[in-house]
């Protein structure tokens, strides 16, 4: 990973390095980038500031490797999920990436907030997750075009309107209201796509 001084080599410092993702992930998510200083991170996690430098070089270098973690692992858990199922149904596969997405948000729930704050603090990470995103989601697209499952619109498009979609009732659900969307809620989105978007008029 690009942000880190040095992968851990052993579990005690596999152990330090969850310590400061956890600390960091939190009061990114409290406090802000801006507000929160290393020996906030290095307090909160338990280590010394000597400690943190160890696995990174500054304050940046950690926020950039959270947000690379979190939308891996994200990324990761969802595509594990797809892979288990018997159809490779474009809108199923959509039902279970949106269940994942919710579930793993709600107990990440500092992700989100430090996503948004990446606009500001580090513009081409913003962009990046972003796109690591899109590009996953129109090879789905563009197979699924091909079996004329779903409407030929512009797969790069039709990517952030799906991502636009979940970011912002996961807003709303998670954020606002301190929640996950329902089952019957999901559905009510899923049918949205189902009928708005995905089949052929």
């Amino acid at each position: 990973m690009e942000y880190i001084k040095q992968q851990p080599k052993t579990k005690r410092g596999e152990e330090t390095l969850r310590k400061i993702c956890e600390a960091a992930e939190q009061l990114f998510a409290e406090k802000g980038y801006y507000a929160t200083e290393v020996a906030d991170i290095t307090r909160r996690a338990g280590i010394s500031s000597g400690t943190f430098y160890i696995y990174f070089p500054d304050k940046l270098s950690s926020f950039r490797y959270l947000m690379d973690e979190l939308g891996h692992e994200l990324r990761k858990e969802i595509r594990a999920a797809k892979e288990e199922l018997p159809s490779n149904s474009m809108i199923e596969l959509e039902a279970l990436g949106m269940r994942k997405f919710f579930r793993f948000v709600s107990e990440h729930i500092g992700l989100f907030a430090i996503v948004w704050q990446s606009q500001f603090v580090d513009p081409e990470s913003f962009k990046k997750y972003y796109e690591r995103f899109s590009s996953g989601y129109i090879n789905e697209i563009q197979e699924a075009q091909k079996r004329g499952e779903i409407r030929p619109l512009n797969p790069a498009y039709l990517s952030y309107c799906l991502m636009g979609i979940y970011n912002f009732v996961a807003l709303k659900s998670l954020v606002f209201d301190g929640k996950e969307p329902s089952d019957e809620e999901l559905e009510q989105i899923l049918s949205f796509i189902r009928r708005g978007l995905l089949e052929k008029p």
